[in-house]
């Protein structure tokens, strides 16, 4: 049998096995599992990953090369580079502003970047890699994010950068931030790990800083297993990280190409000899962060489908949020932050003091349910045990970010979660909450 009727005959058989496997099968509340998130995929990205194990280019190939461009045209950018992990995306984003290419404006330690500790380690982890100061403000207690008010108060001589996190798929105010970045010559990283297509006044999420950041862990709105992106509308930041994640090397041949330049043994860089291999000069201190063809298969086939994720994830939250309505004065319902219409990566729910209801106890009760909820990532990563020997400071009172770490959690939106689950779910929440009250009349 000829190869490529023999590729056809396997690609057939996976399409087959993937659709069985992947066909619905009926919700049984308390037996079947709901989760706060999953992969989701069809038989489209099996049959894409399945193509480039045939091919066996392991590392980055035609997939990544189709995969860069169509997730540069769905944000709105010129460039986007892939990288093996959202973490490796906030690490690239933060090596790049630091390289000494820029001259006063680079990133240098000591100098300080505002932030928040109510977030997830890696926003804040290459920062202190680097040397540089975390700078810590507080959030809101509805949106989860900050207020240009609390960034403005937090600026000193000091400060050089601005890197926030949209909150669970909630935009920050970017357009308030780039303005105080402007005013400041700030930079400005956005981390929208949790927001592929977030908008904020009708534009993407990402497109209002510098450096955008991006991850495709199975929990996020698309998914390769591990993976993630950096992007920008900066030529010359995309050089840099480029060549960063290409382990800081000079060439910017593609994986398998030679002498793109037309000139590979005729450079003289650095202290090396005239004529040194151009693919083993290294300009910037880098590292290897892409990824393998096998992974940007499945993202190009996600890729098509991420509309159809957005909009089954903001339709999620909204029945979330109507049916959660009638509790409203045991919890704070999430706030979408004004002008935007948030990806929402999951539903968040702030216990009320006064209601004197118990995280732990609420989420041991929707756990024995096979309900699953998670916590707002570090809660306040001062207080997580690493920061012990870290250097930071708090622009001002964290209370409710405090507030946040003791009495918050959140629940699952990504499109594996159906109505009959949300209606489970808050059916159980509810008797919850009776429970409790029956308990405190007794």
């Amino acid at each position: 049998m000829a190869l490529d009727a023999l590729r056809e005959q396997i690609l057939a058989l996976v399409e087959q096995h993937a659709n069985e496997q992947t066909a619905p099968r009926p919700f049984l509340p308390g037996v079947t599992p709901v989760p706060v998130s999953g992969r989701t995929y069809g038989a489209a990205e099996v049959r894409s990953l399945v193509e480039s194990a045939l091919e066996f280019w392991l590392t980055a190939g035609r997939f990544n090369s189709a995969f860069e461009p169509k997730l540069a045209s769905f944000l709105g950018v010129r460039h986007v580079l892939t990288v093996n992990s959202g973490s490796s995306a906030n690490l690239l984003a933060v090596a790049a502003l630091a390289s000494p290419e820029h001259g006063e404006r680079a990133l240098r330690p000591g100098d300080e970047v505002i932030t928040v500790a109510a977030g997830f380690p890696t926003t804040v982890n290459p920062m202190i890699m680097y040397g540089l100061v975390p700078v810590f403000v507080d959030v809101e207690e509805a949106t989860y994010n900050t207020t240009p008010d609390r960034i403005e108060a937090a600026v000193t001589p000091r400060t050089r950068a601005i890197m926030l996190a949209h909150t669970l798929g909630n935009p920050f105010d970017a357009v308030a931030v780039a303005e105080i970045a402007k005013r400041h010559d700030l930079r400005v990283v956005e981390d929208c790990c949790d927001a592929l297509g977030s908008t904020l006044g009708g534009k993407m999420v990402g497109n209002f800083g510098d450096i955008g950041t991006l991850s495709f862990y199975p929990a996020h709105h698309i998914t390769m297993g591990e993976g993630g992106a950096v992007f920008t509308q900066q030529p010359k930041l995309k050089k840099l990280l480029e060549s960063i994640r290409d382990w800081g090397r000079d060439c910017w041949c593609e994986p398998g190409k030679d002498n793109t330049c037309g000139k590979r043994f005729d450079w003289s860089l650095g202290a090396l000899p005239c004529g040194y291999d151009h693919k083993y000069t290294y300009s910037r201190l880098g590292y290897n962060l892409k990824i393998t063809d096998m992974q940007a298969a499945v993202g190009f086939a996600q890729l098509d489908r991420v509309t159809e994720f957005i909009e089954r994830r903001r339709q999620n939250f909204s029945a979330y949020q109507r049916r959660m309505a009638t509790l409203e004065d045991v919890f704070v319902l999430p706030r979408a932050t004004p002008g935007s219409d948030p990806a929402w990566f999951g539903y968040p729910l702030t216990i009320r003091p006064e209601s004197g209801l118990d995280r732990t106890r609420l989420q041991k009760f929707l756990d024995e349910r096979r309900i699953a909820s998670r916590l707002i990532f570090g809660g306040n990563l001062t207080r997580q045990p690493y920061f012990a020997n870290v250097k930071y400071r708090i622009a001002s009172s964290l209370e409710t970010t405090d507030r946040i770490m003791a009495n918050s959690l959140w629940l699952g939106v990504f499109p594996g979660v159906t109505d009959s689950m949300i209606e489970y779910v808050v059916g159980e929440i509810h008797a919850f909450v009776r429970q409790f009250a029956r308990q405190k009349v007794l």
